[in-house]
């Protein structure tokens, strides 16, 4: 079977029924993934961008399923690298719902201002990036507040709104798994396939434009509270529960740090990269973890994507401030 799906990489089944799917993000393998929750009802959770679409199709047809299969597609929040594709997908699965945080309803439907909001952030490389963006039809969108439920089969899963990350998100809890989906929102893994380091470790994503340390908190000690203990990452792949919510609180609060000290200097995106590989480098320490490993440039992107977003957070906070003096 793997020859048949060549160039991509075979889904690989992570716990019983949920299989993580290799979505070749920039054509890179362990970036992102997508997961399939098979159950009476299948669910997939989360497209990618329509750059990921073919890794999609092929990761699908190798578990056996067609896009016509699914009963529903979850995008954890509307970022493109989680929901571009989204529009190209469900064109493939009319009969299928596409679930999504209440605050990014309306930009699945017509996502001319998130295409804006995204070319502000990558310029021109944006359609390079992520492919276009194309439109969801209303009928099939389908909002899930905070603590709704959906059963699928023997799962009744639990839609947790879960910002920090994004204002936009949501995460989904599975007993069945004893898992859960957590998008963005308890940090990133990178893994060595990535990376080429020796070692592990997680650190959470403050791109442009929501980040909020605070809400980072707040939905580290919601997750804290769940049974559940393991974290499903998009960024790639299963983590202990623990160690993803201990390390994205504890990052996310020495970014906070670092660009509230720093703002005022007007530190360039560069010069925030190299901050912020001097406190990973400090706490791979820490963790008994060898930091001369560690080589910023293979994280580039989110080291600078990082950068971008602790601007826009200080710089909205200094105003928030401003108002209301």
């Amino acid at each position: 079977m793997e020859g048949q799906h060549a160039p991509y990489p075979e889904p690989v089944e992570i716990a019983p029924g949920v299989f993580m799917i290799d979505l070749m993000e920039l054509g890179m393998r362990y970036r992102t993934c997508a997961y399939l929750v098979r159950d009476r009802e299948p669910l997939l959770i989360e497209t990618g961008s329509a750059r990921s679409h073919d890794a999609l199709l092929a990761g699908l047809s190798a578990l056996g399923l067609k896009p016509t299969d699914l009963a529903y597609v979850a995008v954890t929040h509307i970022h493109l690298d989680h929901a571009g594709g989204a529009g190209q997908f469900m064109k493939l699965a009319p009969q299928a719902k596409l679930l999504v945080h209440p605050r990014g309803a309306r930009h699945m439907i017509d996502p001319s201002r998130l295409y804006q909001g995204a070319r502000e952030v990558y310029g021109d490389r944006l359609d390079q990036l992520f492919g276009p963006l194309e439109p969801v039809p209303a009928e099939q969108v389908q909002a899930m507040p905070h603590e709704s439920e959906l059963v699928i089969g023997e799962r009744r899963l639990l839609f947790l709104d879960a910002p920090g990350h994004a204002s936009h998100h949501f995460a989904i809890a599975d007993p069945v798994s004893n898992g859960i989906f957590t998008g963005d929102s308890a940090g990133l893994r990178f893994v060595t396939g990535f990376t080429g380091f020796p070692y592990e470790f997680v650190m959470p994503s403050t791109s442009p434009v929501d980040f909020d340390p605070d809400a980072v908190h707040r939905t580290c000690e919601m997750f804290a509270k769940l049974p559940m203990e393991t974290v499903y990452q998009a960024h790639f792949g299963p983590s202990p529960k623990d160690e993803a919510l201990r390390e994205t609180v504890y990052y996310a609060d020495r970014f906070r740090e670092l660009i509230e000290q720093t703002y005022d200097d007007h530190p360039s995106p560069e010069a925030l990269e190299q901050a912020q590989a001097e406190i990973v480098r400090e706490r791979l320490r820490e963790l008994g973890l060898d930091p001369t490993a560690f080589r910023p440039q293979a994280i580039h992107l989110d080291l600078l994507l990082n950068a971008l977003g602790l601007l826009a957070y200080e710089s909205r906070r200094r105003r928030k401030m401003g108002s209301a003096g």
